[in-house]
């Protein structure tokens, strides 16, 4: 396990996401730059996204997004924005009708941005020339979700898996669901704390969601301090610890390209990395 950042240099870490073609790391926190790019030895690169008034800034990062192409995209909370930056730091598109808070982020195998909007119960599907700063369409795929946040595509079949927050009565009481979608969203898994309890003891509260090479879903569970393997969509719900100790609040969740695990932990303010062996 290595282990990069920790508390100073990074703050409330919120997003994780990982470079296809350099095994960089790009992460959204809340420091005085709210971007920060680790290079594959662990070092910090690049960082940008001032917080403040000006057009590349970003205010209130929720989550992060590395395109095929190597541009950094951002869901800004602060200003219901999704920005887009290259890899030195430009902002190269901000998009700002449409949303009423953008969350989760992640990138298909087109190249194509899927975003949650927490606040319309909604998922989108962005496609914009990233380099040229021009947004070609911005398409409602699924609506009437539930405080949808964290969301991952499978790179394999286009599944979509989204996590939703569902409220109930009481401060305690909150849960989460998966939901997972077809590549033409169609509905073909779906799992909550509640089903799960049925097979577990232990409640669950998703809070990150990726798929692995093998198309299962692997969930960053704060409860229990875990990363949960759930299974593939049609096999729900198994449950499957894979990383069960040594965490101690996992917000954030991705694959590197030589199938290194990668948890963002926000309770020591750091990045770990699993080898797959």
């Amino acid at each position: 396990r290595l282990s990069l950042g920790g508390w100073g240099q990074l703050v409330n870490p919120s997003g994780v996401a990982s470079c296809p073609r350099s095994g960089r790391l790009a992460v959204a926190h809340d420091g005085k730059k709210r971007i920060k790019v680790f290079g594959t030895s662990g070092a910090c690169v690049r960082q940008f996204g001032e917080r403040g008034e000006a057009g590349n800034d970003v205010k209130y990062p929720l989550d992060v997004a590395v395109t095929l192409d190597g541009h950094v995209v951002v869901s800004d909370g602060g200003d219901r924005s999704v920005k887009a930056f290259d890899l030195e730091g430009r902002g190269t598109l901000a998009i700002r009708e449409g949303f009423s808070l953008p969350w989760g982020l992640d990138v298909t195998r087109e190249n194509e941005v899927v975003v949650t909007d927490s606040e319309a119960g909604a998922l989108y599907r962005l496609a914009a020339d990233f380099g040229k700063g021009k947004l070609r369409k911005l398409q409602l795929i699924q609506s009437k979700l539930t405080s949808p946040r964290g969301v991952a595509v499978a790179q394999a079949s286009g599944a979509i898996a989204v996590i939703e927050h569902l409220r109930a009565k009481g401060a305690n009481n909150s849960s989460t669901r998966v939901k997972i979608f077809s590549a033409d969203m169609k509905l073909i898994g779906q799992m909550d704390s509640f089903g799960l309890n049925l097979i577990f003891p232990s409640k669950i509260y998703a809070t990150a969601v990726a798929f692995d090479k093998e198309g299962q879903v692997i969930v960053t569970d704060v409860y229990n301090q875990a990363v949960v393997c759930l299974g593939k969509p049609e096999e729900f719900p198994i449950f499957k610890p894979i990383i069960s100790h040594g965490l101690s609040y996992p917000v954030g969740l991705t694959y590197m390209a030589n199938n290194s695990l990668v948890v963002l932990d926000g309770g020591d303010h750091s990045v770990k990395i699993y080898s797959s062996t």
